[in-house]
């Protein structure tokens, strides 16, 4: 298309709508705070500041996770705590039950108590928090064991399946953050089978068989080591998602220094930009109506 204008006029608009175009920008700067907004702004820096946005996202996606599962974990931590003291009850209790004052009827008011703590460490097998029993492995809807003293044996098989959840650490690493109550309570290895060190323990005290008690507490100690390190693996866990939590944290903090470096505007700059675009205009146009304007009537007149 050919301009019926003379090139000093063209070159003024032209000139007018650089000006223009720049005041707008900074305008846009100044009342958004951004100085990339929309893809025309930056074309080079989208695509960069999209990846940034989206590395934040899931940084923050991953805290929340870990912050849920640091409740499990803590409420596993504290389970296996109560587990560990009320274990010790069980030591005390064989321990009384093979001393020279200890009688038929002394027997079995242990063997009543020995009964008690069985159902308090299922109660602690079956933990649920947030509506989750902690240690039933993957199907956590549905408590791991139920316990009926007059039964024989008097704790259920286990309800529970394994346990393949993990945490992904903010660095792409993953790593196990729960033991099923099999594992913990209910081991396939009899010298660390926590129900039944107990149960063991109350049919011999019930029965005033004292070989049988003798048999019974001869192995106590090695199960409470045993609950010990299911204790110590819950605690590294703790450490775990401690550090990553904190990992995170700091990775957050970069990721969003790299998009405000990428995306924010500098106002004091763009303040100063549409001052001095503004300025340019007024003087351009005051400029250009200076100039004589000289027709041909003129010369006809």
């Amino acid at each position: 298309m050919i301009s019926g204008l003379n090139p000093s006029t063209q070159q003024f608009l032209n000139d007018l709508n650089q000006i223009s175009d720049s005041m707008q920008q900074a305008q846009n700067q100044v009342t958004t705070g951004l100085k990339v907004s929309q893809v025309s702004d930056q074309p080079d820096v989208i695509s960069t500041l999209l990846a940034t946005r989206a590395s934040l996202s899931t940084s923050q996606q991953i805290s929340s996770n870990l912050g849920q599962i640091g409740t499990e974990v803590d409420s596993g931590e504290q389970a296996l705590q109560s587990a560990v003291t009320l274990f010790d009850q069980v030591q005390t209790l064989g321990a009384s039950g093979v001393t020279s004052t200890s009688t038929a009827d002394t027997n079995a008011t242990l063997a009543q108590q020995a009964g008690s703590v069985l159902q308090e460490m299922v109660g602690l097998a079956d933990t649920n928090e947030g509506g989750r029993y902690i240690f039933a492995g993957d199907s956590d809807q549905q408590a791991p064991y139920t316990v009926d003293l007059t039964q024989t044996p008097p704790v259920s098989a286990y309800q529970g399946s394994a346990a393949t959840r993990v945490a992904q650490h903010p660095d792409g690493s993953t790593f196990a953050v729960s033991l099923t109550a099999q594992t913990i309570f209910d081991s396939s290895d009899p010298t660390t089978n926590v129900f039944s060190a107990i149960t063991n323990l109350q049919t011999a005290l019930a029965d005033n068989d004292t070989a049988a008690i003798q048999t019974a507490n001869a192995g106590l100690s090695k199960i409470g080591d045993y609950l010990n390190q299911q204790l110590a693996f819950y605690g590294n866990v703790q450490d775990k998602i401690t550090q990553a939590t904190n990992y995170a944290s700091t990775q957050q903090t970069q990721l969003q220094t790299q998009i405000a470096n990428l995306q924010d505007a500098d106002l004091t700059s763009s303040i100063l930009t549409l001052n001095q675009d503004q300025t340019q205009e007024t003087a351009a146009l005051q400029s250009e109506a200076r100039i004589p304007r000289t027709t041909l009537f003129d010369f006809l007149a």
